[in-house]
C-alpha cells in the first residue's frame, strides 16, 4: 500500500468520528491535495479541481451529511475520468441517502466520447412539435431536422416551436461515417419510468432531474444509447457503469486511486450491464443486499432481496488454514489490545497505520470499530469505557 493512500486512510478514518463540513470532506480536499494530485492525470491540475468540487460540495447541502469519504472517492474518479463536477454539467456529485454517487452528465459523456480519437463529433437534439423532422430507415438511413426559424432566418423560441415530441443523437466517426438513433418522448418517458432513481424520486414524493431539466434527460438518454453503437474507450466505460449503477455505486478511495472499479460488459453486444443485474453471483447479490440494508435500512434493501437462498458453506477448513485463521484473529486481538492501551490520539493513529501494513482489509475493517471506540474514549477521557 502506497505512503499517500496510507495517509488517505488514515485521515478518512480519523474523520469518520467528526461531522462532515467541520472535518469531513473540505478538510480532506485542502489537507491532501498532494496526494490526489498524484492519482489524477498528469493533464489535470489539482488546485482547479479542488475548487470546482469544494464549489460542487457546497452548492448541494445534502451531501454534508454523506460520508467524506464517498465524496472524495467520487470527486477523485471524475477527475480520472478527465471531468469537471458541478455547473459545466460534465459530472455531477448526487447525494444518495449516506453515500455520494458520481452521476456523468449527458456533456461529459459526449466528452469522453470525443476524447477516445475515434469520434469525431456527437451530439443531440430535442424535436418540437412545429419542427419539419424526416426519419428515414432501410438501405439508406437518413434523419433531417430543421427547427422552426423565426423572422429572418433565426431560430425561432422554445415556445414557438412548442412541446417537445422527441429526441435523436448523431456520432461521426474518424473514419467519415455517421450513426444515429432517434426516439419519440414516449419512448424516452418510457425508459425514465424504468430507472430507479426516477421511481425513488416518485416513491418519497421529491423532484428528480427529470422534473427540472426534461430536456437535458432526454439528450442524455439518446446519447447513452448512441454510445452502446461507437467504439469505447475504457474511460468512456466507466462513465456508463457509474451511471448504470447510480444509488449502488459504493466508490471508495483504495479502489479509485487502485483504479479497480471496472464495468462490467457484455462480451456479444458490448453494452455496459448494471450491477444488479442476473450477472452476479448468488454470493455478490447477497453481498448487494447486505451492504444496502446496513447503508439505507430494511425497506430499501427489500428491493435488492436476492431470489436465491444464503449459500452455506459446509467446507471445513484445512488444517493450514485453521492455523492461518487463527494466527490472523490472535494477530487482531493483539493490534485491540495495544490501540486500548494507548493514551494519545496520535499513538493510536500509530497503531492502526502500523496495523494497515500487516492487515487485510477483513481485518481493518474489524478493528475499525474498536479504533473509533478508542479515539472516543481518549477524547472525552473516559478511561473505562472498556472495562
Amino acid at each position: 500500500m502506497s505512503q499517500a493512500l496510507q495517509n488517505i486512510r488514515r485521515s478518512n478514518t480519523a474523520a469518520a468520528t467528526k461531522p462532515a463540513e467541520a472535518s469531513g470532506f473540505p478538510a480532506m480536499l485542502e489537507q491532501y491535495k498532494g496526494e490526489i494530485a498524484r492519482a489524477l492525470p498528469k493533464h489535470i491540475n489539482p488546485d482547479r479541481m479542488a475548487r470546482i468540487a469544494l464549489t460542487a460540495f457546497r452548492m448541494t447541502p445534502k451531501l454534508g451529511e454523506c460520508d467524506p469519504r464517498s465524496v472524495f472517492a467520487a470527486v477523485i474518479q471524475s477527475s480520472q475520468l478527465g471531468l469537471e463536477v458541478g455547473l459545466m454539467g460534465e459530472a455531477h456529485l448526487v447525494p444518495f441517502g449516506k453515500q455520494c454517487q458520481l452521476i456523468p452528465g449527458y456533456t461529459g459523456l459526449m466528452k469522453l466520447a470525443r476524447n477516445s480519437g475515434l469520434v469525431v463529433d456527437i451530439y443531440a437534439e430535442a424535436v418540437r412539435i412545429n419542427d419539419k423532422f424526416a426519419l428515414k430507415l432501410g438501405m439508406a438511413r437518413d434523419l433531417q431536422h430543421e427547427p422552426l426559424t423565426a423572422p429572418g432566418g433565426f431560430p425561432a423560441s422554445d415556445e414557438e416551436r412548442g412541446e417537445v415530441v422527441g429526441f435523436y443523437a448523431v456520432g461521426v466517426l474518424k473514419d467519415g461515417s455517421k450513426t444515429f438513433v432517434a426516439m419519440s418522448r414516449k419512448e424516452v418517458e418510457k425508459i425514465r419510468d424504468g430507472s430507479k432513481g426516477y421511481k425513488a424520486a416518485k416513491q418519497y414524493n421529491k423532484e428528480s432531474p427529470w422534473d427540472t431539466d426534461f430536456v437535458p434527460m432526454g439528450k442524455k438518454t439518446l446519447i447513452r444509447s448512441l454510445c452502446k453503437w461507437l467504439p469505447k474507450s475504457p474511460e468512456l466505460a466507466t462513465a456508463l457503469a457509474l451511471d448504470d449503477n447510480a444509488g449502488r455505486q459504493n466508490l471508495n478511495v483504495k479502489d479509485v486511486i487502485d483504479g479497480t472499479f471496472t464495468p462490467v460488459v457484455d462480451e456479444e453486444t458490448g453494452e455496459v450491464m448494471e450491477v444488479s443485474d442476473g450477472n452476479l453471483s448468488i454470493q455478490q447479490q447477497w453481498d448487494k443486499y447486505d451492504q444496502v440494508l446496513a447503508d439505507y435500512g430494511a425497506k430499501e434493501a427489500e428491493n435488492f432481496m436476492p431470489k436465491t437462498p444464503r449459500p452455506v458453506s459446509n467446507a471445513k477448513p484445512s488444517a493450514s488454514e485453521a492455523e492461518s485463521e487463527a494466527a490472523a484473529q490472535g494477530l487482531v486481538a493483539k493490534i485491540v489490545d495495544a490501540m486500548k492501551k494507548t493514551k494519545t490520539v496520535e499513538a493510536l493513529d500509530e497503531v492502526y497505520l502500523h496495523a494497515e501494513g500487516i492487515l487485510s482489509d477483513a481485518e481493518l475493517e474489524v478493528i475499525l470499530v474498536d479504533y473509533r471506540n478508542c479515539k472516543e474514549a481518549i477524547l472525552k477521557g473516559n478511561e473505562g469505557l472498556f472495562d
